[in-house]
């Protein structure tokens, strides 16, 4: 691990896998599993059945505030909510686009550490871009988040409160379209979610587990995004976690990965494709292989076909991004004519591909924008 640049911005191609030790946020319901919240309520001496109801109110009515829960005794209310409902999120500024329904809202955690999430709403479901860290240690020169460094990481109740926060929203009918609910979660906001492993699971079970383990939320709309973290990907393969893995992948070979994204000069194209398609293989889940068009760096057909020659036959689904500008970068989205022949090469080989709606772009909330700024 190198050593950050005298700004305090890492140093071109520093990666940053542990993160900086800072204090821990406090222990909140979300972050524990149904047989440890019984164990807490007892610790506090109420019964077990408490903690039941205590998630149902968490989970099923997105309701945080004990003061509120009524049918708990008063005393009880006040103790529990202390020890378990601690505020971990304070909205510090939110900002909307597309008539309301995509919405970024910037969140100050109880340390100061600043995160985004982003909800986006369309006709036929809502779906919520959620951060991992504080900051990104993976270091990808065109991605906002990552020439920031790495900040530390989040717990997995403070992943889950941006979803319960979304959920609320729309349940209150805050957001145009009616009350609706949360179907689908990505996380694709700020920082590497396979660097902070042991969170993020906890969260996507939290997501994933019905009312009142957890908030119901079918594992087949949760996507895992990571950059090629070959041995954590093996790690996720076992869980049992039917969710989407996708992959940034941005070059298809690697002397430009090494570049575009500094985890290559760790485990190269073959290993993190060959750790790809043993994770297809094993949930049956078809990867998503994310690739960003970068005007003449990387969106050239030759590299279409070869991106082509390495996925087909594969259970796999390309998933186009035209890069969004971030300050100060040097790149822009590849020209639409050049866009449309990459398009074409990959549909010549075969591959299922798309590309992504730039939903949120001027507002700074798309793909690789994110960057906590007051």
């Amino acid at each position: 691990m190198s050593t950050a640049s005298p700004t305090g911005t890492p140093a071109p191609g520093q990666l940053t896998f542990v993160a900086p030790r800072r204090a821990k946020p406090a222990r909140h319901l979300a972050d524990l599993t149904m047989a440890e919240r019984r164990a807490a309520v007892v610790e506090l001496g109420e019964k077990p059945f408490r903690a039941d109801q205590l998630s149902k109110h968490y989970f099923d009515k997105l309701n945080g505030d004990p003061a509120t829960m009524t049918d708990l005794p008063a005393a009880a209310r006040e103790k529990l909510g202390t020890a378990l409902f601690p505020t971990l999120l304070t909205p510090v500024r939110e900002l909307t686009s597309d008539g309301g329904t995509t919405r970024k809202t910037l969140w100050r955690l109880f340390d100061g550490a600043l995160v985004e999430s982003v909800l986006m709403r369309y006709t036929d479901r809502t779906t919520m871009c959620v951060s991992s860290q504080a900051g990104c240690g993976m270091n990808c020169p065109f991605c906002a988040t990552g020439q920031a460094g790495l900040t530390r990481n989040m717990s997995t109740a403070e992943i889950v409160e941006q979803v319960v926060a979304g959920a609320r929203a729309l349940a209150a009918g805050e957001v145009p379209g009616g009350p609706g609910r949360v179907s689908n979660v990505v996380f694709m906001g700020m920082g590497e979610p396979l660097a902070n492993y042991k969170a993020v699971i906890g969260a996507v079970r939290r997501l994933v587990e019905p009312s009142p383990s957890g908030l119901g939320i079918s594992a087949r709309g949760v996507t895992v995004s990571t950059v090629g973290l070959v041995p954590a990907i093996g790690k996720l393969a076992d869980e049992g976690l039917p969710v989407t893995l996708a992959l940034s992948l941005h070059a298809p070979d690697d002397e430009l990965r090494d570049t575009l994204v500094p985890i290559n000069t760790r485990w190269k194209v073959s290993e993190v494709l060959a750790a790809a398609w043993d994770y297809a293989a094993k949930t049956k889940r078809r990867v998503s292989i994310e690739y960003a068009l970068i005007k003449d760096i990387n969106d050239q057909e030759w590299r279409a076909d070869l991106l082509g020659k390495l996925v087909r036959n594969k259970l796999v689904h390309v998933n186009l991004i035209p890069l969004n500008p971030t300050p100060g970068s040097k790149w822009t989205a590849s020209r639409p004519e050049d866009e449309r022949a990459f398009v074409r090469r990959l549909e010549y080989h075969g591959i299922p591909v798309t590309v992504r709606d730039t939903r949120g772009r001027e507002i700074d909330g798309a793909c690789g924008q994110l960057a906590a700024a007051e």
